[in-house]
């Protein structure tokens, strides 16, 4: 087993980072533990315990009574009932109405977000730490939409957290805007165990909340980052670059928004080159936001 003494820090750093992209958030013991030894012990005491045991066939001591092997074996006691936290929840048409139920009797961002937190019919929020809601200023009415949480949000309980949000925020300064003065969200508000991709039953049972989070906000203009943000609200099955810097209209909840679709800020720390699209992008919904909000 390597210790982490003889890695150097950018050899930890790169193996922490491995650990939080497969999905790994903390570490369950302080000391390491041997599962192997663990095991043989556990397996040398049971055959220990085997070997104690009497034959079935051997002869009894005098004064001793055989028990009735007929006598019915009483019933084992039923396990304790699983806690509401981690009872699975089935992504059905039951759960779809009941988001849908919640989300339209929210009558302000604050009674959304209560009502998301009590919300218990979708899988995903059994095994995420943090239920992430919009942050910032609904006032902007400008607003930026990212796919689904990362480990650094389900860590911090934020939308757009770790190095992924610091290069957001770069990029809002780009275009004079800060985090505070916008609102940022998701379209999925818990992140999927190990970064998968949601279930189609699983987005639908989110997607009354998103759509009811616009409408509360009452953005002029959206800003959608990433592949599966803009397929989700284009509809289309094409990639983040066939769908990028076009302005398109968008029916959330009886009314029309126009939505411009970028790149999202990991995608860029991935592939530093495709940072002059998003500049273009951001350019493009600056023209916009001025025109509509400013202007």
């Amino acid at each position: 087993m390597i210790s982490a003494s003889d890695l150097t820090p950018a050899e930890l750093a790169a193996l922490l980072h491995f650990h939080a992209d497969a999905g790994v958030d903390w570490l369950l013991e302080e000391e390491p533990v041997d599962r192997f030894a663990e095991f043989e012990a556990m397996r040398a005491a049971r055959q220990g315990a085997r070997a104690a045991q009497p034959r079935p066939d051997a002869p009894q001591p005098a004064g001793r009574v055989q028990p009735d092997r007929r006598q019915a074996a009483k019933p084992a006691a039923a396990p304790p009932p699983a806690s509401p936290r981690n009872a699975p929840a089935i992504p059905d048409e039951q759960a779809v109405e009941q988001a849908r139920f919640a989300a339209e009797s929210a009558r302000s961002l604050s009674e959304l977000k209560a009502a998301l937190e009590a919300f218990n019919s979708c899988n995903l929020k059994n095994s995420a730490r943090s239920t992430i809601f919009a942050s910032g200023s609904p006032e902007s009415r400008i607003m930026v939409i990212g796919p689904m949480p990362s480990a650094d949000d389900d860590r911090e309980g934020t939308p757009f957290a770790g190095r992924a949000g610091q290069l957001l925020d770069k990029m809002l300064a780009s275009i004079r805007l800060q985090r505070e003065d916008i609102l940022l969200t998701n379209v999925i508000p818990w992140r999927p165990p190990g970064n998968r991709a949601p279930s189609a039953p699983e987005v639908e049972i989110c997607r009354p909340f998103i759509e009811r989070q616009i409408a509360l906000a009452e953005p002029k203009a959206l800003l959608l980052l990433g592949n599966f943000t803009a397929r989700h609200f284009f509809e289309s099955a094409e990639t983040i670059h066939g769908l990028r810097g076009q302005w398109r209209q968008i029916g959330i909840l009886g009314r029309t928004i126009p939505a411009i679709a970028s790149l999202h800020p990991q995608e860029l720390l991935t592939a530093p080159i495709n940072k002059r699209l998003a500049w273009s992008d951001l350019l493009a919904f600056k023209n916009r936001i001025d025109a509509e909000i400013l202007g």
